[in-house]
C-alpha cells in the first residue's frame, strides 16, 4: 500500500492525554453534583456560564416571551427544519413493528416497541446556539412517543438564545432549562432538589459532555458517544476541486477547537491544492480563529493510491461525517462499513444533514461508528420480549424439552419450573429433581 500523510494532527498519545485530564475533572464535579445537588449546580453555572437565574427552568411565559423576540422568518424555518426531521423520523417509526408469531402450536411469541419514559435532551449552544440540536433530539422523542422529555441548554451570551427556547418548545419538550455542560447532564441524570432523574441522556456536546455521559452510562442509558463533531471528505478529481474539499473540511473544523477534519484522496494534486485552499479561506472566514486552531492541531491530508486503500483508511478512521465526491459514490455507501452518516455527491454536504434536509444529526464520534449508528427514533424505543403457552400440550412438550436442558447445565430448580408444568398439564410423572423422560414424538 502507499498511503502518505502530507499533514497530520495530533499524535494518539497527546489525544490521549488530553482525555485523561478530560476524564478527572467530570468525575470529581459529578460526585459534587450528586452529593450537593442544586448547590453544587448553581456554583458551576455560576463559574462557568456566570449565569444564576431564580430558576433554571423556564416557566410558560418566559417561553412564550422568548418565542415572540423571533421573526415570523425564523420561525417559519425552524418549523421547516423540524418537519423535514419528525418526516424521516416518523418514516423510522413505521418501519419498527411490533410483532406477535405462533412458532409451535400454542406457543406464541411477540415483541412490544415501548418508548423510554424519560429523556434528557443536552443541546449545546455555549460558542453557538445549536438550535438545530433540538430538532434532533427532542422532535424525534416526541415521534417516538417518550412521555416526559427534559431539555437543558447553556445560556449564550448570558441568557437563554430565543431560538433555541423555540426549538425545543416547538419540538415538544415537557420541561426547559437553561443550564449547561457537565451541570447539565449531571443534573438530569442524577437528579437534585427540583429535576427528577430521567431514564436516558441524548445529544451531542463537547468532550466534557460526552465524557460525561460516559461515565454516566449504565446508571442511564445514553444514544451514543457525541462528542466534538468530526469529518472526512473523501474526494477525487473527477467530482470535486480544491474549493469544495477546504470548504467542507472547515465548516465543520469552526464548531471547536479539537475537531478532526481530514481529507482522503488518491489525487496528490487534488490535497495540495486543498492545502493551499484552506489556508486561503482561513484568511478571511469570520470563525477562523476556532477553526484555525482545529485544522493545525486535528487537521490531516492522507493521499492513497487506489480506491481500495482509500476504503480501508475511512473505516479504520471511522468518522462522523464523511462526505463523499468522487467518480463512484454509490460504491462507497455500499462497501463502507464504520463511519457516522456519509453525504454522496457535489451537491450535498454535511451542513445538509446538521440543519435541515431530515436525518439526524447526533452521530458517533471517536470510533464509535464501528459498533453504533447515530441517534435515530428507535434510541428511543426499547423492543421487548413477550410468550404466551396456550395449550396443555404446548406445555408439555415445550416443558420436557425445557427440564433436560435445564439439567444439561446442573440447574435443578429451573428444571422443576418446567417439570412442574409436566405434571400438571401433561399427567406424566416426573421425579422432583429429575429431568423429564424423552418420549418419542409419535406418542
Amino acid at each position: 500500500m502507499a498511503i502518505e500523510y502530507l499533514k497530520r494532527g495530533k499524535s494518539d498519545a497527546d489525544r490521549a492525554e488530553d482525555d485523561a485530564k478530560t476524564r478527572a475533572v467530570v468525575e470529581a464535579t459529578l460526585k459534587d453534583i450528586e452529593t450537593r445537588g442544586d448547590v453544587a449546580v448553581r456554583e458551576l453555572s455560576e463559574k462557568f456560564d456566570n449565569y444564576s437565574p431564580a430558576s433554571f427552568r423556564l416557566s410558560q411565559d418566559q417561553i412564550e416571551d422568548l418565542i415572540s423576540q423571533l421573526s415570523d422568518r425564523e420561525l417559519a424555518d425552524i418549523k421547516f427544519a423540524q418537519e423535514q426531521v419528525r418526516n424521516f423520523a416518523q418514516a423510522q417509526r413505521d418501519s419498527m413493528l411490533d410483532i406477535e408469531v405462533e412458532t409451535l402450536p400454542g406457543v406464541i411469541l411477540g415483541h412490544k416497541n415501548i418508548p423510554v419514559q424519560s429523556v434528557g435532551c443536552y443541546v449545546p449552544g455555549g460558542k453557538f446556539p445549536m438550535v438545530a440540536s433540538a430538532h434532533m433530539s427532542v422532535a424525534t422523542a416526541s415521534v417516538a412517543g417518550v412521555p416526559r422529555i427534559i431539555a437543558c441548554t447553556p445560556p449564550f451570551q448570558g441568557k437563554p438564545n430565543p431560538a433555541v427556547i423555540a426549538a425545543m418548545h416547538l419540538g415538544g419538550a415537557h420541561e426547559i432549562y437553561v443550564m449547561g455542560g457537565i451541570q447539565a447532564i449531571g443534573a438530569m441524570a442524577l437528579g437534585t432538589q427540583t429535576i427528577n432523574p430521567v431514564h436516558m441522556l441524548v445529544g451531542p456536546g463537547n468532550a466534557f459532555v460526552a465524557e460525561a455521559k460516559r461515565q454516566l452510562f449504565g446508571r442511564v442509558g445514553i444514544d451514543l458517544f457525541a462528542g466534538p463533531t468530526e469529518t472526512m471528505v473523501i474526494a477525487d478529481e473527477t467530482a470535486a476541486d480544491a474549493e469544495l474539499c477546504a470548504t467542507d473540511l472547515l465548516g465543520q473544523a469552526e464548531h471547536g477547537y479539537n475537531s478532526p477534519c481530514v481529507l482522503l484522496t488518491n489525487s496528490r494534486k487534488l490535497a495540495e491544492e486543498t492545502l493551499a485552499e484552506v489556508d486561503r479561506l482561513l484568511d478571511i472566514l469570520p470563525t477562523a480563529d476556532t477553526a484555525k486552531v482545529s485544522w493545525a492541531e486535528y487537521g490531516e491530508v492522507i493521499v492513497c493510491e487506489t480506491y481500495d486503500e482509500m476504503l480501508k483508511v475511512a473505516d479504520d478512521i471511522a468518522s462522523e461525517h464523511v462526505q463523499v465526491m468522487t467518480d463512484r459514490d454509490d460504491w462507497f455507501l455500499e462497501n463502507m462499513t464504520c463511519y457516522g452518516a456519509l453525504f454522496l455527491g457535489a451537491r450535498t454536504n454535511v451542513s445538509n444533514g446538521d440543519k435541515v434536509i431530515g436525518t439526524n444529526h447526533t452521530l458517533p464520534t471517536k470510533k464509535a461508528g464501528r459498533y453504533t449508528g447515530g441517534l435515530w427514533v428507535g434510541k428511543y424505543l426499547k423492543t421487548h420480549s413477550y410468550q404466551k403457552v396456550l395449550t396443555d400440550e404446548a406445555a408439555t412438550l415445550i416443558g420436557e424439552y425445557g427440564s433436560r436442558l435445564c439439567m444439561l447445565e446442573g440447574f435443578v430448580g429451573h428444571a422443576e419450573q418446567c417439570n412442574v408444568r409436566v405434571r400438571r398439564y401433561g399427567g406424566i410423572n416426573v421425579p422432583y429433581g429429575k429431568a423429564a423422560p424423552y418420549r418419542d414424538a409419535a406418542e
